[in-house]
């Protein structure tokens, strides 16, 4: 048949073909591996070429999955145990900032003087890392972020320091140390009264930051209007039937007390309104370290125009040597560098969060502290209400994270729902490209 005869002469070329040109496969089998090999080189798709995506990809990968492996569990745990170090030492150094500041009031330092010293030995020690290392990040200043900062000195420097001084000198360092764990709730509940973080009751973390707010003003409230009696040494409390002067003490002290808390009070509010504040200024200043050196640099100017009024003697601005140059130091070196150096570490390794659940153990140290170097008392109410604070603490940040999973998710599902639109997109496009 004509096709068998077409493929049998078909077959006999392709064979006299083969036979003719054999001496010459090596050559062609290397001009295409030649071909091949500079394709490669010049496409630049060899694998190992570390300008290619898909190297760097691979070896990003690579890199990861021997990190895990190296990555041992004891070298976790230690990363784990010295965040936690670093933690209790934060705590440890604002709870003894407490005693020492109660220590230089009643050694007499002026708390104008005290201030000012304070904010002149921080600026001194921020200020050149500010410059430094913030160089390139640090935008230009404009008359209305001058204006912010000078703002911020006053809600973050003059106010709060100066409320804090007074709240700690008519209290003790233990229930000041308590009202400040009411300043998550308190931050929040301005945040929505200003409208700048919304509420969702009906959603549980919502509801739990409601319910933390109320509970930590409630906390606050207690303290501040009951004192209640003394948990140790109960006898010694005066009762009716006590002289007129025993009387008159111990009424004087509750209303000293009672003024006390009300500063402790203006104290976190102005602690609050400092933080709302700051956030809106960092988003146009990111450089954090400077903007705490121009905080500190305002208040301190606020705080001398104060002491040209208020603190005219020039022998309460003589620190001697001793105690209260330690507790001036500690309160610059440690209650201000060290402390703002630790706290931002400790926020990168374990998220803010974190830091913020270890806040109430500055309370326990400064209460331990208070009694066995100041003999401070405790008392009823004001156990009540740091309890109550704490919890509500708890329950203000347990909202917050949960709130931050929801967006989080929130996120992550709009992301997918985004990459699947395009995907589908794509692939119309492909097949109305194929329709001829």
């Amino acid at each position: 048949m004509p096709n068998n005869t077409l493929q049998q002469h078909t077959k006999n070329v392709f064979h006299t073909y083969m036979l003719s040109h054999r001496k010459m496969f090596p050559v062609y089998i290397w001009m295409c591996c030649g071909v091949g090999i500079r394709a490669l080189f010049e496409e630049k798709i060899w694998i190992h070429n570390p300008t290619n995506p898909l190297y760097m990809e691979t070896q990003a990968q690579k890199s990861l999955i021997i990190e895990k492996v190296l990555r041992k569990p004891s070298s976790i745990q230690f990363e784990k145990m010295k965040l936690l170090v670093g933690l209790l030492v934060l705590q440890l150094c604002i709870a003894g900032f407490h005693i020492v500041s109660r220590v230089a009031l009643d050694m007499g330092v002026s708390k104008i003087v005290y201030t000012v010293y304070r904010n002149i030995i921080a600026v001194m020690l921020l200020g050149p890392f500010a410059y430094f290392f913030e160089k390139e990040e640090r935008p230009p200043l404009t008359f209305s972020l001058l204006v912010q900062l000078f703002l911020l000195a006053l809600f973050g420097v003059t106010a709060n320091q100066g409320f804090y001084l007074l709240g700690l000198y008519y209290t003790s360092p233990t229930f000041t140390s308590a009202m400040q764990n009411s300043v998550p709730a308190i931050t929040f509940a301005l945040a929505s009264a200003l409208r700048i973080e919304p509420i969702n009751v009906l959603r549980k973390d919502g509801l739990a930051k409601v319910i933390g707010t109320i509970l930590s003003v409630g906390g606050a409230t207690i303290i501040t209007l009951y004192k209640g009696p003394p948990l140790l040494n109960l006898s010694q409390q005066p009762l009716v039937g006590s002289s007129v002067e025993s009387i008159f003490l111990y009424s004087t002290g509750v209303k000293n007390w009672t003024l006390g808390c009300i500063y402790l009070i203006g104290h976190c509010l102005s602690w609050s309104a400092w933080i709302l504040l700051q956030a809106s200024v960092v988003r146009k200043y990111p450089a954090k370290l400077s903007i705490t050196t121009f905080t500190c640099l305002f208040g301190l100017l606020q705080f001398l125009v104060i002491a040209a009024f208020a603190e005219t003697d020039g022998e309460h601005w003589k620190i001697h040597f001793g105690e209260e140059l330690l507790t001036v130091l500690y309160a610059g070196v440690v209650a201000t560098a060290v402390v703002y150096a630790l706290q931002m570490w400790c926020i990168d390794k374990g998220g803010p969060i974190f830091v913020a659940v270890f806040q109430p153990v500055s309370t326990v140290l400064v209460a331990i502290m208070a009694c066995l170097i100041l003999g401070d008392q405790l008392y009823t109410g004001g156990i009540i209400g740091v309890i109550l604070i704490i919890i509500g603490l708890y329950s203000v940040l347990w909202g917050r994270n949960e709130e931050k999973k929801f967006k989080d998710q929130g996120n992550e599902e709009i992301l997918t729902r985004h990459l699947m639109n395009e995907k589908n997109a794509r692939k119309e496009s492909e097949v109305v490209s194929n329709i001829p």
